[in-house]
């Protein structure tokens, strides 16, 4: 092997690293999307023509490891120590009363940065190397979570080269969910009907303790270096400078850090951010304030627990409080029964808040929520209301418990709760609840997309008996439709032609509109980009299923046990016998000019679905988040676009109609 060959191998993996850095840290991208897979597809080549070059911290293994049994403990190399919670500008003012007294004539000044509701974790580099990565744990000893690190592409997995590189290095930071993943990934896991992850700190956490580094890179989970650990020699003399070294070194590090010369400069900037906090795409709960001259920290010293030298001031929660005024119990598409708090209005984070889901019935005993009672509620993540806690102390005379449904609200059929789970459920295929919900996400908008067919009519359709599965939507006529309430000749044209539309809808979304048990839209449309057509994946078998990239044991045994069952087989066929005939997935666009572009979708749009428009912006190589902030690209925005529309107003992002849209992004007529 020549030294050629050696030597481009060592360059592109540098230059990758470095583009790396710019896309996913700094987020200012040199190079386009294809010009990116150019220079990796010739790395990955001539590491497979040469694998005694193949290093494990070449950018082309972030995602090689199998899944694990269990995670190794781990001792820190030092205690990584709590810190201090503070409430109020006076606490913060007697903390830097503390640090004076301490530190006498020293001058010191402070520096001011977010804290990030994530997770603390701990990386050594060893000769620039990512070597090991373990979670805080209790303080003393954490888990080895290195393959799951791995996958999270803003860690780097070799240091940008510099002077004086540190031959041992150990940083600390937190890793975190942004809450547009969090968004979605709660989006997708209520498409397949499970429980919703309570905010984005929990499915951090979650997501870099599972078993499997795959999964876990799918979670698209972030970092933030705010410390280094012990240090032969100090990176520099104060903290603000060892932060600026990390950063030449291509470690992130969050970019609102602040210097303050006064314990009021900070509190001004506790304040500025406990408004601003909102703009950010991940969550924050507070600010930490740290002495930044190293040599006054080693003087100040620490408790047991946590350092002298910082502190942590705490943002309020933003809660409310509200009368229950009754609990209505829904039944899902799939028979499971939630417990819903129909609340007083009440205003909270920006919103008028009159339910809240108490998520099941452990959760509605645990908190012993009744008729009447005077509740606190929050927003999970700032996005779901929730009850958190009874003001029992408040609560009206003879009230009685919550009683468990024993019978289905709908059919009165017995309820069964599932085998090691928390969820009660109808389990008869004939509930009219059930046929109700599965109908109205058979017909929305991302999956078979009829128009006109609403709630209303859907309890018609149900109750007279003229829809008993989704093919008797196909079988309707005009008379049938006719002799419903509130219906005339216009209405039911438009709903047949609507119905007719919906007969040559992308394969993705018909699998997804099948509401099988665990696939939702993301999957739908895993499963039809791998299998191509609609028979050849009916005829698939268990195996068959978890071999597929991203879908595995549970996903696989539901698909298999759906389409075994002769009653559902029954339906899909007859669907296909009253002409569905389902776009089979075309070829790739080759266009990429939406590479590096992050767009927000807001409002009711005319032409396209929220779906269409997000495979129209994926196929040309952009992104699609959840909510706006300072780095999205275009906010597309259609009737009624609410709070989005405002915020991307503020920041001064670039708002785009539907028409906009089509101009500015080439997009093809037909989608």
């Amino acid at each position: 092997m020549s030294n050629r060959i050696r030597k481009r191998v060592e360059t592109l993996r540098l230059t990758i690293r470095q583009h790396d850095h710019l896309y996913y840290v700094q987020n200012t991208p040199e190079i386009s999307d294809p010009a990116y897979d150019r220079l990796f597809a010739e790395l990955k080549d001539l590491e497979t023509e040469h694998p005694e070059l193949v290093s494990e911290n070449s950018p082309t293994q972030r995602v090689a490891g199998s899944p694990s049994r269990t995670f190794e403990s781990v001792t820190h190399s030092s205690p990584m120590l709590s810190v201090d919670n503070t409430y109020s500008d006076d606490e913060l003012r007697a903390f830097d009363d503390r640090v004076a007294k301490q530190l006498g004539d020293s001058d010191y000044d402070y520096v001011v940065e977010l804290k990030i509701d994530g997770l603390a974790i701990c990386l050594r580099y060893a000769a620039g190397d990512l070597s090991l990565a373990v979670t805080r744990g209790d303080g003393q000893t954490g888990d080895d979570v290195t393959a799951n690190v791995r996958t999270i592409r803003s860690v780097p997995l070799t240091l940008l080269p510099g002077k004086k590189m540190p031959q041992e290095l150990e940083i600390r930071g937190e890793i975190y969910m942004p809450k547009s993943t969090f968004d979605e990934l709660n989006r997708l896991r209520q498409e397949a009907e499970e429980s919703l992850l309570a905010n984005p700190r929990t499915a951090a956490a979650g997501s870099l303790k599972l078993l499997d580094p795959g999964v876990t890179a799918s979670r698209n989970l972030a970092f933030f270096a705010y410390a280094t650990g012990p240090l032969s020699a100090a990176l520099g003399q104060t903290h603000w400078d060892t932060l600026a070294r990390l950063r030449a070194l291509g470690v992130p590090v969050n970019p609102h850090v602040q210097r303050a010369a006064t314990i009021e400069e900070a509190i001004a900037l506790c304040d500025a951010w406990n408004v601003r906090r909102r703009e950010l795409d991940y969550q924050i709960d507070g600010m930490v304030i740290k002495v930044n001259q190293l040599s006054l920290r080693d003087q100040l010293g620490s408790t047991g627990r946590a350092p002298r030298w910082c502190i942590a001031y705490k943002f309020p929660a933003e809660q409310a409080e509200t009368i229950v005024e009754s609990i209505d119990v829904q039944v899902g598409k799939s028979g499971i029964l939630t417990p819903v708090a129909n609340l007083t209005p009440v205003q909270l984070a920006g919103t008028t808040v009159k339910r809240a889901s108490l998520h099941n019935f452990d959760e509605l005993q645990r908190l012993d929520v009744r008729c009447h009672d005077r509740v606190v509620i929050e927003k999970a993540g700032e996005i779901i209301p929730k009850v958190i806690r009874v003001k029992h102390a408040e609560r009206p005379a003879q009230t009685t418990a919550f009683a468990i449904p024993q019978v289905c609200p709908s059919c009165g059929q017995a309820t069964q709760r599932d085998k090691d789970g928390v969820y009660i459920r109808c389990v008869n295929p004939q509930c009219p609840a059930q046929l109700k919900e599965r109908l109205r996400y058979f017909v929305g908008r991302d999956q078979m997309d009829i128009e006109n067919l609403g709630a209303a009519l859907i309890d018609q359709l149900v109750d007279t008996a003229l829809v008993c599965d989704f093919s008797d939507l196909y079988t309707l006529d005009k008379a049938q439709l006719l002799s419903l309430e509130r219906m005339a000749e216009k209405s039911v044209a438009n709903i047949l032609d609507a119905i007719e539309r919906s007969k040559t809808r992308p394969l993705s979304r018909f699998i997804a509109a099948l509401g099988i048990r665990h696939i939702g839209g993301q999957s739908a449309q895993i499963l039809a980009n791998h299998f191509g057509g609609l028979n050849i994946l009916m005829a698939a078998s268990s195996a068959e299923f978890e071999a597929v990239d991203q879908i595995g044991p549970t996903m696989g045994e539901s698909l298999a046990a759906y389409f075994c069952d002769p009653q559902s087989r029954g339906v899909v066929e007859r669907l296909l016998a009253a002409g569905l005939n389902p776009a089979e997935p075309a070829p790739s666009r080759q266009d990429r000019s939406l590479a590096g572009k992050t767009f927000v979708v807001t409002g009711t749009l005319e032409k396209y679905t929220r779906e269409g428009i997000k495979e129209a912006i994926q196929a040309s190589g952009g992104k699609v988040a959840g909510s706006v902030s300072r780095k999205t690209d275009y906010l597309v925005v259609g009737k009624n676009p609410g709070s989005k529309h405002a915020k991307a107003l503020e920041l001064g992002v670039e708002v785009l109609s539907e028409k906009d849209f089509e101009e500015k992004c080439n997009m093809p007529a037909e989608l």
